[in-house]
């Protein structure tokens, strides 16, 4: 199987590392198969690729769409790090509120898997980072919405030093004060 596939402390959440052929040209690895995803469960339909680059100490995040046009994400960095962040907010979830976070970078070429109904969000660890992620849906600016990075409540434990923030992620409301319609169903 080219990908090892974990779940993480919140098991709808998974770390997937793929796995990678180098030789002295370089290497070789295959980011997604379909077929292999969907044995582990991961039956998503990736149908839009975004691509961003940040400078250190950016954070972007956390954000999510909410239904009925929610997106499913697969992260990986390609260049440099990140500190990825999913955020359980499904509304009746026993990992609600809850968080999890792995280093992903162009080193270690592991990718997150963060499932509809989770805020997500990233720190740049290194300049010119750039990571890619597939979403199973489009963009739509009118379901957009989010959490404000540093919620008290969700206790994220974010890399040390002052972020840099677009304005829209500095007014992010509280999780209990989210526009989310997310329901857990168990």
């Amino acid at each position: 199987m080219p990908f090892d596939f974990k779940p993480l402390e919140i098991p709808e959440v998974v770390l997937i590392t793929p796995r990678v052929f180098e030789d002295e040209r370089g290497f070789f690895m295959e980011t997604y198969k379909q077929t292999e995803f969907e044995q582990f469960g991961i039956r998503e339909s990736f149908v839009q690729d975004n691509h961003s680059c940040s400078s250190q100490n950016t954070l972007r995040g956390l954000h999510y769409q909410k239904n009925p046009v929610a997106q499913a994400k697969l992260v990986r960095c390609v260049k440099g790090a990140i500190f990825d962040v999913a955020v359980d907010i499904r509304k009746g979830s026993p990992t609600y509120g809850k968080w999890v976070g792995v280093v992903l970078s162009a080193q270690n070429k592991r990718m997150l898997y963060v499932p509809i109904g989770f805020a997500h969000g990233f720190w740049a660890l290194e300049d010119g980072t750039e990571v890619i992620y597939k979403v199973s849906n489009f963009y739509s600016p009118e379901h957009e919405a989010g959490i404000i990075w540093n919620d008290p409540e969700v206790g994220i434990k974010w890399p040390k030093g002052a972020p840099f923030l677009s304005s829209r992620d500095q007014n992010w409301p509280l999780l209990k004060d989210a526009d989310n319609n997310f329901e857990y169903e168990g």
